[in-house]
């Protein structure tokens, strides 16, 4: 399985630590964000990785190389424009020629759950009966109802049976999936598109899954919220 890691955002809402750095290279516990993922990769065995880079462009292949020190093989995928995650995965093409199933990972979140029990589901991700497996958090107070509303379970995988909203809450999707390709057949090469119409498309055929993410998660995309995952960081034993 190969990986892809976005981190072409702007980062407004992280000013100003953001006006000379992309968000994914802040550090929190002494580490850059980006890095708690590489590492993570590491240990799942996941060698290829895509990162896409927008906003100072320049600035992550500087500090990460070509993965080497953690023993992956990084590509980096340029977008001179913003082409929004779906279309920066279709530039990216984090996928191999047999077109299987890949791992996507928000940048700019943090978790402390390992991934192996998540990339055990990865077989369901088969293209014809699931398009993606996404891994979802209980709602922070920044996101109250949620994203998708989990259906029928087992254990902690269930079917996504709708979009959430202010009188049905759900889950909230905690940037973090297993992708089938063929989720993006119908975009275009180049042109901007964002993730989330395809996912609620799918949500109709009974196409989209989740998996509950266990363990402490944050989106760590405000100065307030880098302090509390410092705090927590700081908390853990060493």
């Amino acid at each position: 399985m190969q990986a892809m890691i976005l981190a072409a955002g702007l980062g407004k809402r992280m000013r100003p630590l953001t006006d000379t750095q992309p968000k994914p290279l802040i550090q929190a516990g002494g580490k850059k964000l980006i890095e708690y993922h590489l590492e993570r990769l590491q240990a799942l065995g996941i060698t290829e990785v895509v990162i896409n880079i927008h906003w100072q462009a320049a600035r992550i292949p500087e500090a990460l190389g070509d993965g080497r020190q953690w023993g992956l093989s990084l590509r980096y995928s340029h977008e001179p424009e913003l082409l929004e995650t779906a279309g920066g995965i279709v530039q990216a093409r984090p996928w191999d020629e047999k077109r299987e199933p890949f791992l996507l990972i928000n940048g700019d979140v943090f978790f402390d759950a390992p991934l192996s029990d998540f990339i055990a589901e990865s077989a369901r991700v088969d293209g014809e009966r699931c398009l993606a497996l996404l891994a979802m958090v209980d709602n922070p107070p920044e996101h109250p109802c949620g994203d998708f509303v989990p259906g029928s379970s087992r254990g902690n995988f269930f079917q996504l049976s709708g979009v959430a909203n202010e009188s049905l809450a759900g889950l909230t999707y905690g940037g973090v999936s297993i992708l089938h390709p063929a989720l993006f057949d119908d975009l275009a090469l180049g042109k901007a598109a964002p993730l989330a119409p395809l996912l609620r498309s799918g949500l109709a055929d009974g196409l989209i899954h989740g998996w509950r993410l266990p363990g402490f998660w944050l989106d760590v995309g405000t100065p307030e919220r880098l302090a509390l995952l410092q705090r927590y960081l700081d908390a853990l034993p060493h």
